[in-house]
């Protein structure tokens, strides 16, 4: 039998980015354990098949939600229809995140490889100024109810940087620390701010067959644990930080990586 303080049964929770990749793995252990879930993507193209299966297979409530959440009036319009649909959010997972291998500036012999302005503004808003925007708009509704769960999608490369991943590096180091920053300002209202910090996790619908071997045999020759992580064990920590039994703990940047970063 299943501890009480994990069950999250009847909690309403909007993720971004959750049609594919992480977001989706911790939407469906989310509706397997009860809850309700709100999935957001810039469009449709995943995200209606996803959140029909995840309805189908959990039983729960699933509705896509589409807005481009790194602009400030698609967001409130986001979390305006959660709230008219659900009635409440008690969870926010800010899911949606992307990189690129590139230099800041182009090594000798490598010219015209280094960040354009579009890389620069991409990456930090879709990393981290989508966290920003979304936990700003959620945090009336759950500061006026005392009580809300707050997840970001942080990396390991918070913890330590990767060769030509300096904004990925830059802007999931932001999140850590927006993290603990919020966590502290919002301690006395019973709103809890945590991250997870994925390592090696690879997704054949985001990035192809391919990829998805590549990133294998590097998890198996530089993990610890000599295996890529599975999507489904971020849903499982998510599911801690997004239950009852993580009420203790905030602030805090959980690294889930096989130990990649020792």
């Amino acid at each position: 039998m299943m501890p009480a303080e994990f069950d999250v049964t009847g909690k309403v929770v909007f993720i971004t980015g959750a049609g594919r990749g992480i977001g989706k793995g911790i939407a469906q252990v989310l509706a397997e354990a009860g809850a309700d879930i709100a999935l957001n993507a810039l469009t449709p193209k995943y995200v209606e098949g996803t959140a029909a299966d995840i309805a189908s297979a959990s039983g729960r409530r699933v509705v896509p939600v589409i807005a481009d959440v790194t602009k400030a009036d698609e967001v409130r319009r986001a979390i305006d229809t959660v709230l008219a649909t659900f009635g409440r959010i008690d969870v926010l997972v800010n899911a949606l995140g992307d990189s690129i291998r590139k230099p800041l500036v182009a090594l000798p012999g490598k010219e015209g490889t280094d960040v354009s302005d579009d890389d620069l503004r991409f990456i930090m808003d879709i990393n981290l100024t989508e966290a920003l925007l979304c936990t700003r708009a959620v945090g009336p509704h759950m500061l006026a109810r005392r009580s809300g769960k707050i997840i970001n999608i942080a990396s390991w490369t918070a913890h330590q940087g990767g060769r030509d991943m300096v904004l990925y590096t830059t802007a999931k180091t932001a999140l850590a620390g927006f993290t603990r920053a919020q966590a502290l300002e919002w301690a006395p209202y019973h709103v809890h701010v945590n991250a997870i910090a994925p390592g090696i996790f690879p997704d054949i619908v985001t990035s192809g067959a391919a990829h998805v071997q590549q990133s294998t045999l590097r998890a198996e020759q530089s993990v610890p644990l000599k295996r890529p992580g599975r999507l489904r064990e971020v849903g499982l920590l998510a599911l801690y930080l997004a239950s009852d039994a993580s009420d203790y703990m905030t602030g805090q940047t959980l690294l889930l990586d096989g130990g990649l970063g020792l």
